[in-house]
């Protein structure tokens, strides 16, 4: 009976590396909202990590993260570092910022686990209406990496919480003054 068990663990174990290693390493979860606002009244919403952070879910979820900002107040170099219980450690940095049309961000994750992804904020003007793209893109390096995704993906960890970021950002953005 014994035996039974340890091939059966072993099969579980042989298959879900087996899951892992042919999964694709590669990662995308992408969230959109039209907001009735020109692009240059969005966009200074995402080209500052001070403004960011009025809306940034995760320091929502977490408003007793310490959070730090580097350098520029807004465009390329301006960063912000964070570290919480429910947020983790990490460093985000903005590497290229094209007035009304993108920004991109480097993202360094320190804990719970390393790890780099990048940020894209991308925006289209349509008759007076701004279109926002939040996607986030990477690549899980390394077998423990695509382990965890099997279990924790990046879709379901990430997608709702840049849908609640968007709502809340049209809503400053819309805000009467």
């Amino acid at each position: 009976m014994f035996k039974k068990i340890l091939i059966i663990l072993a099969v579980l174990v042989g298959g879900f590396i087996a899951a892992a290693l042919l999964k694709s390493p590669d990662f995308r979860v992408e969230r959109s909202i039209t907001v009735t606002a020109p692009p240059e009244a969005v966009f200074v919403w995402f080209n500052s990590h001070k403004k960011f952070n009025e809306f940034n879910p995760w320091l929502k979820m977490d408003p007793g993260a310490k959070v730090e900002y580097l350098g520029p107040e807004t465009g390329i170099g301006a960063a912000s570092t964070w570290e919480g219980g429910k947020t983790g450690k990490g460093k985000a940095t903005i590497t290229e910022s094209k007035p009304n049309e993108l920004i991109r961000l480097r993202m360094d994750w320190l804990e719970p686990m390393e790890g780099v992804s990048t940020v894209d904020y991308l925006f289209k003007s349509d008759d007076g209406k701004t279109t926002v793209t939040w996607a986030m893109y990477g690549r899980n390096e390394g077998l423990l990496a695509r382990m965890i995704s099997l279990v924790m993906d990046c879709e379901s960890m990430c997608g709702p919480e840049f849908e609640k970021g968007l709502a809340d950002m049209a809503t400053l953005v819309t805000a009467p003054k």
